[in-house]
C-alpha cells in the first residue's frame, strides 16, 4: 500500500551538514542541483496499489539507489551497505541521519514491480528534460549495438535435455505426483542402462524419455486438478511445457534459433565479431548531445538491422519529435528496413548506411535488366524478354529461354559458358532502396555523417567498460532489458550533468567578462 503522505524531507540541520561534508563539485551534488527527479514520482507511484499491501519504501529513493548501483558498479547488497555510511549517497537518496535503509532484497522486488515498460517511461521523462533544456536536437541519430554475454553455463546437448526433463517433472509434481515418481524411477533406470553407451545413443534414450513424458503431460492443462491449482503453478507448467517442446524441436537437423539453456531460455548464440551466447543491446544516440535517445534488447541472434525503425518510432511516439536522419552500420543495409525508414508516408528518415560491396563479375548485373510497369515482363540489354518467373525471398526470379540466350550477340557479357546456359535474373523488391543507398554513399554529406558515427562506439564502450554491461546481471530478456535501461539512464544523467555544467560555466565566464569590460570602460 502506497503511503498517502509525502516522504519526510531532510531537516535544515541535516541538509546543511551534508552540504558541508559533500564538496560542491561532487557528481551526486551536481546531479541533485541540475536534474529534477520529482516528476518521476507519479510514474513510480503508478506501480503500487493505493489500498493493498504493506507501506513500501519511498519508490523514488529506491530508484536513486538503483542509479547509484549502476553508476558505481555495485551490487544490491553493496549499494545499501554504502548508503549506510556514505554521506553523498544519503544526500542524493534523501536519507536523514536516522532514516532506515531498505533490505537489499527489496531492490529485486522494486525492479520487478516497476517493470521494463515503466522504466522506459522514466528514461524518456528524463530525456524529455534534456529536450526542454535544448540539449537534444533532431538533426541526426546514430545507431549501433553491442553484445551482452548471458550469465549462464552452456550445457552439452545431453545435459540440456536432462535439465529440461528434470524441470518438467518438478512442474508436474503438484498435478500428478504418482506419475512423476514413476518417471523419476525410469530416469535412474535409463541412466544405469546407458552409462557405457556412446553419447549419441545416450542422447537418443533421453530424448525418447522426454517425448514419452510430454505425451501425457500435454493433457494436464485440460484436467480438473490443473484448474484448481495456484496461478503460479499453472504458469510454471505452461512455460515448462513450451520449453520442453522447443528443446525437442531443436533436435531436428534444420532447426534454427536453438535454445541454449533452460535457466535463461531467451539467450541465443550470435556473432558480434566473435561468437557469443547472450543478447544484443541496440541503441540510438543524438549526434549533437551524445545522449542515448532509445534502446532495446534483442536475443544474441536478433535482427539488429530491422530494429532501427522500432527505435526511431519509440522516440518519436514518446516525444512527438521528427528525426531527420539516421546513421547506422552495414547491418542496416537491408531493403525492407530501408523502405520502412525512408517511406515518406511513414518515418521519412534520411538513412546513411554503408552499402555492401559486390565483387565485379564482368557480366550484366540485375540492375541492367528492365522490368515492365506491371512487374510481369523482364527485358535484357539485348532486347530479349521473358515472362517466365517464380517468387523468391524478397524478389522474383526471371528465366530466359535457352534459344534466346544461345543466339544472343551479347552472350559473352551475360553468361560464363559459350553454350548450354540460360540466364536467370532475380529482381529484388527493394532495388530502388538499394540504389538510393548506393547513390547516397557517394555524396559529400555521407562522408561528413560517417565522420560522426564513431561517437556511438565510444558511448557503447562507456556502457560496457564503466558500467559493467558486457555481462548480464540477470537472466531472461525482460530482466536484461531492465538492466540496459537503468544503465543507459545513468549514462544519460552523467552526460546531462556535464553538458549543463559546461553551459553554466560558459554563462558565468561571459558574465564575468562583461563585468570586467564594464569596469574597464568605467575606469577610462
Amino acid at each position: 500500500m502506497l503511503k498517502a503522505d509525502a516522504p519526510v524531507a531532510l531537516s535544515d540541520l541535516e541538509r546543511d551538514l551534508y552540504r558541508r561534508l559533500v564538496p560542491q563539485d561532487h557528481f551526486l551534488r551536481r546531479l541533485l542541483e541540475l536534474i529534477d527527479f520529482e516528476p518521476l514520482r507519479v510514474e513510480l507511484h503508478a506501480a503500487y496499489s493505493a489500498e493493498k499491501g504493506r507501506p513500501p519504501f519511498d519508490p523514488l529513493a529506491m530508484l536513486k539507489l538503483e542509479i547509484l548501483a549502476r553508476h558505481y558498479r555495485l551490487s544490491d547488497r553493496e549499494v545499501v551497505r554504502q548508503a549506510q555510511v556514505h554521506v553523498a549517497f544519503r544526500l542524493f537518496v534523501g536519507l536523514g541521519l536516522d532514516s532506515p535503509l531498505p533490505h537489499h532484497s527489496l531492490l529485486t522486488y522494486f525492479r520487478h514491480r516497476v517493470g521494463a515498460q515503466r522504466l522506459q517511461q522514466i528514461f524518456h521523462t528524463l530525456l524529455g528534460q534534456a529536450r526542454e533544456l535544448g540539449l537534444v536536437r533532431d538533426r541526426l541519430r546514430i545507431k549501433d549495438a553491442t553484445h551482452v554475454i548471458a550469465n549462464i553455463a552452456i550445457p552439452s546437448t545431453i545435459g540440456l535435455v536432462a535439465q529440461t526433463r528434470d524441470q518438467l517433472l518438478t512442474a508436474l509434481q503438484p498435478f500428478a505426483a504418482a506419475a512423476v515418481t514413476q518417471e523419476q524411477q525410469r530416469v535412474l533406470a535409463i541412466r544405469i542402462a546407458s552409462a557405457d553407451l556412446p553419447d549419441e545413443e545416450r542422447l537418443v534414450h533421453r530424448v525418447a524419455h522426454l517425448r514419452a513424458i510430454l505425451a501425457w503431460a500435454d493433457q494436464i492443462p485440460q484436467q480438473e486438478p490443473f484448474h484448481q491449482a495456484t496461478s503460479r503453478a499453472q504458469e510454471q507448467l505452461r512455460q515448462t511445457l513450451t520449453l520442453a517442446h522447443k528443446v525437442l524441436a531443436d533436435r531436428e537437423p534444420d532447426a534454427k534459433d536453438k535454445l541454449l539453456s533452460v535457466h535463461d531460455p531467451d539467450a541465443r548464440r550470435g556473432k558480434h565479431g566473435d561468437y557469443f551466447e547472450g543478447y544484443l543491446l541496440d541503441v540510438t544516440m543524438d549526434a549533437d548531445s551524445q545522449l542515448i535517445t532509445a534502446l532495446n534488447v534483442l536475443p544474441g541472434n536478433g535482427d539488429e538491422g530491422a530494429d532501427a525503425a522500432l527505435l526511431i518510432r519509440q522516440e518519436e511516439q514518446t516525444h512527438g519529435n521528427d528525426v531527420a536522419a539516421l546513421s547506422q552500420d552495414g547491418s542496416g543495409y537491408r531493403g525492407e528496413s530501408l523502405r520502412e525508414l525512408t517511406d515518406p508516408q511513414g518515418l521519412n528518415v534520411e538513412v546513411f548506411v554503408p552499402p555492401t560491396e559486390q565483387p565485379p563479375t564482368g557480366k550484366f548485373t540485375p540492375e541492367q535488366f528492365t522490368l515492365s510497369a506491371d512487374g510481369k515482363t523482364l527485358s535484357c540489354p539485348a532486347g530479349q524478354s521473358t515472362t517466365w518467373s517464380q517468387p523468391v525471398v524478397n524478389g522474383v526470379s526471371f528465366v530466359f529461354k535457352a534459344s534466346a540466350c544461345g543466339s544472343c550477340p551479347l552472350r559473352a557479357q551475360c553468361l560464363s559458358k559459350p553454350t548450354g546456359q540460360r540466364r536467370a535474373v532475380v529482381k529484388n523488391l527493394y532495388e530502388a532502396e538499394y540504389r538510393a543507398a548506393q547513390a547516397k554513399a557517394k555524396t559529400a554529406a555521407y562522408g561528413e555523417v560517417r565522420k560522426e558515427h564513431p561517437a556511438i562506439e565510444r558511448k557503447l564502450a562507456e556502457l560496457v567498460r564503466w558500467h559493467d554491461l558486457r555481462r548480464t546481471r540477470y537472466r531472461g530478456q525482460p530482466r536484461v532489458l531492465r538492466q540496459g535501461i537503468l544503465t543507459a539512464l545513468v549514462v544519460n544523467l552523467k552526460r546531462m550533468v556535464r553538458l549543463l555544467k559546461d553551459r553554466l560555466s560558459a554563462r558565468v565566464e561571459a558574465a564575468l567578462a562583461g563585468t570586467v569590460r564594464a569596469g574597464l570602460v568605467a575606469g577610462g
